[in-house]
């Protein structure tokens, strides 16, 4: 007769032992995730409907948070200087790739070149930030420079004062510091191109830069859009540049400059909750953007382009309607 297995025998099989590992190990991990992320962010999203501070009574005031965002100049023109950051996005990028399209080839000093594009990233946000207040500050660094060259002083503005080229100046910061970052990127991507495509376009006659238009970008626009994405995102949520800089005054103060101050300084902590909320909306409509964008024009993975897929079908079509209408004559 064949024995009954018992709960001892059945702990003991080796597929529920697989399974109690895999729980065990992820309990943790899930428990902290739960704790530290979704919790406070359950939170968040409670105090914005709020009219309250970190202590004291609380008032429900529904959506008027939210539609102060939108009403306070100083929120609004927050979210404004946003544009600034995204510009600098952009021109990183394009550095980043123009660099990592350099380098990524075989030449003496690679290495250093480098390393010395990727240092500003290992430097920390704060320190970065004290670096450029003095750069930037009138008759220092960039000054100094710029009167070898010949300027006269007199003559340059203020390069975190004036209101029409501070930002433009805390923007040139992101892309100093993150540059390096995104062509270590790139030039991974770049070296995991098979090199028998290259070879291809070779024989063919190709130029380098028909060599980078048809082989190296359609072989890495997945991690393009992975930086494109993080560099977007990253443009509406700067924070260091500016708060350490300048400490958001002269008109420099980002999105979360003026939300830092809303919730430590002034208290309004329901207010401050429902910035951070409108600003995960934007962030989430951003990235859907760009994939929409990269999934239309350059396609997604192995897929072609959207569009390249709606003109082959047009193509296809005015075939056969061509055929049709000569066959009819026939």
């Amino acid at each position: 007769m064949k024995r009954k297995k018992t709960f001892r025998d059945w702990i003991a099989s080796g597929k529920v032992n697989k399974r109690l590992v895999i729980v065990t190990f992820m309990l943790v991990p899930m428990l902290l995730l739960i704790v530290f992320t979704y919790f406070p962010f359950a939170k968040m999203v409670q105090f914005s409907f709020y009219d309250m501070a970190y202590l004291g009574d609380r008032e429900f005031v529904g959506l008027e948070n939210y539609i102060e965002v939108f009403t306070r100049d100083d929120c609004f023109q927050a979210l404004k200087l946003s544009g600034y950051y995204m510009v600098g996005a952009f021109v990183q990028l394009a550095l980043a790739l123009f660099f990592a399209s350099i380098l990524s080839m075989k030449m003496k000093g690679a290495g250093i070149f480098k390393g010395l594009l990727f240092f500003p990233y290992m430097v920390c946000g704060i320190a970065v930030g004290f670096i450029f207040k003095f750069f930037y500050t009138r008759g220092f660094v960039l000054d100094t420079v710029l009167q070898w060259i010949g300027f006269d002083l007199d003559n340059l503005p203020y390069w975190l004062r004036d209101k029409s080229i501070n930002n433009i100046s805390l923007a040139a910061t992101s892309i100093w510091r993150y540059m390096g970052q995104n062509m270590v990127l790139f030039i991974g991507a770049i070296m995991s191109v098979d090199a028998s495509m290259y070879e291809a376009a070779d024989i063919d006659g190709a130029t380098g830069w028909q060599k980078f238009r048809y082989v190296t970008f359609p072989s890495i626009k997945t991690i393009i859009v992975l930086n494109l994405i993080l560099s977007i995102t990253g443009s509406l949520s700067v924070f260091e540049p500016p708060y350490v800089t300048t400490r958001g005054e002269f008109g420099t103060g980002t999105y979360f400059v003026i939300m830092n101050e809303l919730a430590h300084e002034s208290q309004k902590v329901g207010l401050a909750s429902a910035m951070a909320i409108v600003l995960l909306i934007i962030i989430l409509i951003a990235t859907a953007l760009q994939k929409l964008f990269f999934w239309y024009f350059f396609g997604e993975g192995e897929k072609e382009a959207y569009r390249v897929i709606r003109k082959r079908k047009k193509r296809e079509k005015q075939q056969a309607a061509g055929a049709a209408r000569k066959g009819g004559t026939l």
